[in-house]
């Protein structure tokens, strides 16, 4: 009980001084004031949270087994924990993740790198979450996924409070307008997920009016105050509403954390069975043209990052529109429908069927990593970004659209837009994904699941950003290289699936015959119908990137033409100018 509040209490503030360091204290080119506050806590934060991640890992180990903790320390039992149990791994990743952080304390510099170790330390304290009392209620995408936006919300709210309170008074005034849009979000993510988590765990069961209902009212009504404090503070407050509003934070999440320990036994409730604790959720019907296009399980997490920048491109297309310039209605066209396949992909109903028949998982793996990146390269978010964002608040500040500008032309993204790494990376990891374990082992467990999706989105964008994207790219790559790639993708891509249709084996590492699902029991030929849907549905994006690419180069040639010509234009209108001086010097001679 005393690691896990400290690992709590540890991440949450570490969480909030790198809030601080990345968005809330000024800076100067992206160069943080080392002699802040923040600076001196980090490190002594971050040593809270990976003394109370490893001391959890470790009671939770010999809680397990029912043995002390010198036999904890046995090198066969702690190794087989970390390494074969999906709890393990987890608590081992949160307890590497805080100990990166303490040993990267000390030499941040800038706020950019700041933002890594925040986007890292968030990652580390939502890891455990993927196996809490939640996993085992139902509808277990909706659970895990509000569980842990909740937990990252509250976590961020709490923090910037916490970096706030921390900063000096000048200090202060200029992080205010930063500091209330941030609450505003994590209010938003907060009430929203706490909702859908009540709903997944209490329905329409009378455990409302229960004490665990009673226990969720306190949280609402809490809440509650904290928004009419957090209201109080855009119009300027003293340091007494400060520490109740983080008082009143802590609460809620002690409050939390009693809930997440604690499952209500509802009427309704019924031990999952094996297709569910493997999947979660239930064996489906067998898959039907309109079961496929209309049934919906959502993996909140995926569902809550599509919301998110999806409000984040309506703002910024908003911005632009008040300032009276214009943004191309088929940019955001083009972005609607890269989200609804990616949603349609994960959540819909061919996310659904993708965890339990390969063919399926293969037009979603199409879906995601070829069809929806075009379509969201396309929509230019980037361009949006550097649009829409807000400059330095002072002078000499490159503010969040500097952080854009700078990200871009960082070493990191010079090196992953090189066109070798984003073909070794697109094509490469099929080989890695499905001719190892690796395809069984991530399809087992939900952080797998969740992982190989956003591998695969992220794989296609990088390459179709490459090759088609017109956002502004750190390296300027040739057509005709771009072409030459194009053509080596849909090479490896065809080799590939050709060798997958022609494989005897099974390649899931005994996972879909786990699930003895009634319909589709020929393992091998669905592996083979699947691996001839990735060929097709691998070749028509890249032809038609092939062909856009073909049409962005004419354009490109038909541009630089013009350009010429009026350079041309030009130099012969001053070179007439020049004549027409010369001779007129010779009349006056």
């Amino acid at each position: 009980m005393l690691f896990n509040f400290l690992h709590l209490v540890g991440a949450i503030a570490t969480i909030g001084v790198l809030i601080g360091l990345s968005f809330l204290l000024p800076e100067e080119n992206g160069k943080l004031d080392r002699t802040s506050s923040h600076f001196r806590f980090l490190p002594l934060f971050s040593a809270i949270w990976l003394f109370g991640a490893f001391g959890n890992l470790v009671f939770t180990l010999a809680d397990l087994f029912e043995t002390n903790i010198s036999s904890v320390f046995e090198r066969t039992m702690l190794w087989s924990y970390v390494t074969q149990t999906s709890l393990g791994r987890l608590q081992v990743l949160e307890t590497l993740g805080a100990l990166l952080i303490f040993l990267l304390s000390n030499f941040l510099k800038k706020n950019g790198g700041a933002l890594l170790a925040l986007v890292l330390a968030s990652v580390a304290l939502s890891a455990p979450v993927f196996l809490s009392h939640s996993s085992s209620l139902g509808s277990h995408g909706l659970a895990i996924g509000s569980l842990i936006i909740h937990v990252i919300a509250l976590s961020y709210w709490i923090g910037a409070v916490l970096s706030y309170a921390l900063m000096k008074d000048d200090d202060r005034n200029l992080a205010l307008p930063r500091l209330n849009a941030i609450s505003l979000w994590c209010v938003i993510a907060v009430i929203t997920s706490g909702a859908a988590n009540a709903w997944t765990r209490l329905r329409f069961s009378e455990d409302w009016f229960s004490r665990y209902g009673a226990l969720i009212a306190l949280k609402v009504m809490i809440l509650s105050g904290v928004l009419l404090i957090a209201a109080r503070l855009r119009k300027g407050r003293d340091g007494a509403w400060l520490k109740i509003e983080i008082a009143l934070l802590i609460t809620i999440t002690g409050i939390g954390s009693i809930l997440n320990r604690f499952i209500p036994t509802t009427s309704t409730t019924t031990s999952p069975d094996r297709v569910t604790e493997i999947t979660g959720t239930p064996m489906p019907l067998s898959p039907t043209f309109s079961r496929i296009s209309l049934e919906y399980e959502a993996d909140a997490l995926i569902l809550g990052f599509l919301i998110f920048i999806t409000a984040l491109y309506i703002k910024g297309v908003v911005t632009i529109s008040r300032r009276g310039d214009t943004w191309p209605k088929g940019r955001t066209i083009s972005f609607a429908v890269a989200i609804a396949l990616i949603d349609w992909a994960t959540s819909g109903g061919l996310g659904l069927y993708a965890r339990f028949s390969f063919q399926y998982h293969m037009i979603a793996h199409m879906i995601l990593s070829m069809v929806a990146p075009i379509f969201l390269v396309l929509s230019a978010p980037i361009t949006l970004a550097l649009r829409a964002l807000p400059a330095g608040r002072v002078k000499g500040e490159r503010g969040l659209r500097g952080l854009v500008v700078s990200a871009l032309h960082s070493l990191p993204s010079k090196t992953w837009s090189h066109p070798i790494v984003a073909l070794v990376i697109f094509d490469g990891s099929l080989f890695a994904l499905y001719f190892t374990p690796l395809f069984g082992e991530l399809m087992s467990n939900h952080f797998g699941h969740l992982l190989m999706n956003f591998h695969f989105i992220a794989a296609g964008l990088l390459f179709f950003y490459i090759i088609v994207g017109i956002d502004p790219n750190p390296r300027r790559i040739h057509y005709l290289v771009r072409i030459v790639i194009l053509f080596a993708a849909m090479s490896i891509h065809a080799f590939f699936s050709v060798a997958l249709m022609s494989s005897s084996t099974l390649i899931d590492n005994g996972y879909y015959q786990l699930l003895n699902r009634p319909w589709s029991t020929d393992l091998l030929a669905d592996q083979r119908v699947g691996a001839a849907i990735g060929w097709a549905m691998g070749e028509i994006p890249i032809v038609i990137a092939l062909i856009a690419t073909f049409i962005q180069w004419m354009r490109s040639d038909n541009r630089e033409a013009k350009r010429a010509d009026r350079r041309s234009e030009t130099d012969l209108a001053e070179y007439n100018k020049y004549l027409s001086g010369l001779a007129s010097r010779d009349e006056e001679k």
